[in-house]
Parts: C-alpha cells; sequence; structure tokens
C-alpha cells in the first residue's frame, strides 16, 4: 500500500493531485481544515481518505500524525506533499505585517511543521517497515523570480526552496528524499481567493494602484489558462515514485519565456521587463 499525505486538499493542486493519486491506486490521505471539504472528496475514485489537519495548528498537526501512524500499522509513510498556500497581493512597503506574517505562518513553517511532524514515519523512525518516504514541497515560479506585488507570497516560496534543498541533505542519512516542484500559471481558485480577499483591485489609493490592477489582472487570466492542474499532479507523482527524481521540477506553461529565459536574465533586466508590462516606470 502506497500511502501518501496532502496538506490543502480542499481545492485546487492539492484537490487535484489527491484525486489523479487515487486513481492511480494510492492511498491518499487528503488534509483539510473542514469535515465539509473532505466529505466533498468522498465521490472520486480511489482510496481517498479526509485528513482534518490545519498546517498553523500544532495541536492538529500531532493528532494527524497519530491517526497516519495508527493507517500505517508500523509501515512507512510513502509521502508527505506539503501543498498548503495563501497568496495576497501587496506592495511589501506598505502591506500590513500581520498579513505578510500569515503568508510565512502557512506557507513555510506549516509546511516545516508538517516535515518534522511526519519524518519519523517517512523513515527517520527506523523500527518502521518498508522503504523511506519522499517530501514533495510544492513551491512556486515565485520560488525562483520574485514578482511585484507578491513580495509576501514569493518570499515563502523562496524560502521553502531552501528549506527543501536542507532537508534533502540532511535527510539522506535515513533515505527519505525532499523535492521541490515549483509550477507556473495553473488552474486554480488561488488568485480568485486572493482578489476576494482583497476586495477587488487591492491598495486603491496608493501610488501603485493602477499597476496592481494589470498586475492583479494578469495573475486572474494566468488562473484561468494556465496549466491543467492534472499535469502538476502528473509531475508530483513522478517526484514521488521515479527511480531517480530531480532535486527539482519546473511545470510551467511557455517554458521557454516565462521559466529559462527569465531565469537568466539579469536582474536590471528582468527589473525592466516587469516595469514595462506594469506601469512601474518613474514619473
Amino acid at each position: 500500500m502506497k500511502m501518501v499525505v496532502i496538506t490543502g486538499a480542499s481545492s485546487g493542486i492539492g484537490r487535484s493531485a489527491a484525486e489523479y493519486l487515487a486513481g492511480r491506486g494510492w492511498t491518499v490521505l487528503a488534509g483539510v481544515r473542514k469535515p465539509a471539504d473532505g466529505e466533498a472528496l468522498a465521490g472520486a475514485d480511489g482510496d481517498i481518505r479526509p485528513l482534518i489537519l490545519d498546517v498553523v495548528d500544532e495541536e492538529s498537526i500531532a493528532e494527524a500524525k497519530t491517526r497516519v501512524s495508527e493507517l500505517l500499522g508500523g509501515r512507512t509513510l510513502a509521502g508527505l506533499i506539503n501543498n498548503a498556500g495563501i497568496a495576497e497581493m501587496g506592495p511589501l512597503a506598505i502591506q500590513p505585517m500581520e498579513t505578510v506574517r500569515k503568508h510565512f505562518e502557512v506557507n513555510l513553517f506549516g509546511a516545516l511543521a508538517c516535515s518534522q511532524a511526519f519524518a519519523p514515519l517517512l523513515g527517520m523512525d527506523r523500527t518502521r517497515q518498508g522503504p523511506a518516504g519522499r517530501i514533495v514541497n510544492i513551491t512556486s515560479v515565485g520560488g525562483v523570480i520574485a514578482s511585484p506585488f507578491l513580495g509576501a507570497y514569493t518570499a515563502t516560496k523562496h524560502a521553502l526552496e531552501s528549506v527543501t534543498d536542507t532537508l534533502r541533505r540532511e535527510l539522506m542519512i535515513y533515505g527519505i528524499d525532499a523535492i521541490a516542484v515549483g509550477p507556473g500559471a495553473v488552474k486554480t481558485p488561488i488568485w480568485d481567493k486572493a482578489e476576494e480577499a482583497n476586495d477587488g483591485a487591492p491598495y486603491p489609493d496608493s501610488d501603485w494602484a493602477e499597476a496592481i490592477g494589470k498586475f492583479s489582472d494578469t495573475m486572474l487570466e494566468g488562473g484561468r489558462t494556465g496549466l491543467e492542474p492534472d499535469t502538476v499532479s502528473a509531475v508530483i507523482e513522478t517526484a514521488l515514485s521515479a527511480k531517480k527524481p530531480k532535486a527539482r521540477y519546473a511545470p510551467v506553461p511557455d517554458k521557454l519565456t516565462n521559466w529559462t529565459i527569465a531565469r537568466r536574465l539579469p536582474k536590471r533586466w528582468l527589473d525592466k521587463v516587469f516595469a514595462g508590462r506594469f506601469g512601474l516606470k518613474p514619473d
């Protein structure tokens, strides 16, 4: 039995991954914060079992670990997919620190807390039977290429890239792997949620109002025309099961432009690209 835990499985990439993996023979423990979200997954094909798991609640994480341990019955967990995340647009120079901290609590500290909790089940506890499991952290293109107005989000994803590399190098002694999957635009509700959280275009009275509006439109369009979530789910399964997985995967639409070239441009050149596209040049 290949058992995997997924955080943030109520929607978007997390839900897609849960349904995709379950349809391919995995036993999926789908982490959700609310029982109703778990019930919504009940009709999917395959073995999906809702797991109440709030990544910013230590007690919730501990209870989820206990539940998973009971289900494993002394075997190792095949994988932990740290997917739970939030994104709210705003200029870092004026975005409330409470909002910035919230991004770190969910996107970074939540992923690390779950990694620490489930590491014994993945193989750090050498009394368990079976091969060591893998940690798959869902980062982002933004984990490598920072963009304006998503500074809090991209900062957490940059940090999660570093955490992934460090975990991989430390956990080698147990045979546990840690892999980053950094998607580009994906057809998920995350940007619609971001728009709702900001009640439409955020910071309407700031000097960035027009630029943020253009950026918001770009993000929303990417969320409607980006990669199908199943494309990312297939990459996640590869990260979980490949004999010689890469340390990082980058499923990105229009990859040459949005990833390969953008990653190689000098930072000042990329500054000019953002400035021209979103109207960030000084008056």
